[in-house]
């Protein structure tokens, strides 16, 4: 027994204290009930915010959805406001095509009457006419050019009007049709 190692008393205590630690048998085996509450809490919270967000997903979609809706609505119906501003001009012609017996003052006069209501339709929608004046410079943009002629006037300005055009806001929507006059042909040297 001489030969047995001694150890002394603090370090058999340390030795039991880590055996006891090392075996989860000590104090320290179960959490303290502050750290449960709070992985309790910090649980209830993270099921809030998942709820929140599941929440927030779905009106993201419902969002989503009425835009589709709305787009869809608005190019399905985008003629609704003209259409009915043009209904009273129909309504007028077909007045003046009931009568039976019209005198011809009586139809240019209906004629004029319906005309008016059409600008007044085309004013509301910012219809405008193109209608350029003879010597007008041709623009390529608002007039299309039907056929060149020799004329007195200056190059590439507009001698005659077949048809007016038309154009909404800035956009043109249909060129008005125009006879330009021709560049004049001298000969070289003169």
């Amino acid at each position: 027994m001489a030969n047995e190692p001694r150890f002394s008393a603090e370090q058999a205590e340390n030795s039991r204290a880590d055996e006891t630690e090392a075996s989860g048998n000590g104090a320290n085996s179960n959490p303290p009930e502050n750290l449960q509450e709070s992985l309790r809490q910090a649980e209830q919270q993270a099921q809030e915010h998942h709820d929140a967000w599941l929440r927030a997903k779905a009106e993201a979609d419902n969002v989503r959805k009425r835009a589709q809706t709305d787009i869809a609505n608005a190019h399905k119906y985008a003629l609704e406001n003209f259409s009915n501003a043009l209904l009273p001009v129909r309504d007028s012609l077909e007045a003046g095509l009931a009568v039976d017996r019209s005198t011809l003052e009586a139809l240019r006069q209906g004629i004029e009457l319906t005309l008016r209501q059409l600008d007044s339709a085309f004013d509301k929608f910012s219809i405008k006419e193109i209608n350029p004046a003879v010597g007008e410079k041709f623009d390529p943009y608002k007039h299309q050019a039907m056929t060149t002629v020799e004329s007195d006037k200056p190059a590439n300005t507009v001698v005659h009007v077949l048809q007016k055009g038309y154009q909404l806001q800035d956009r043109v929507l249909r060129p008005a049709l125009v006879t330009v006059s021709k560049p004049n042909e001298q000969p070289a040297g003169i």
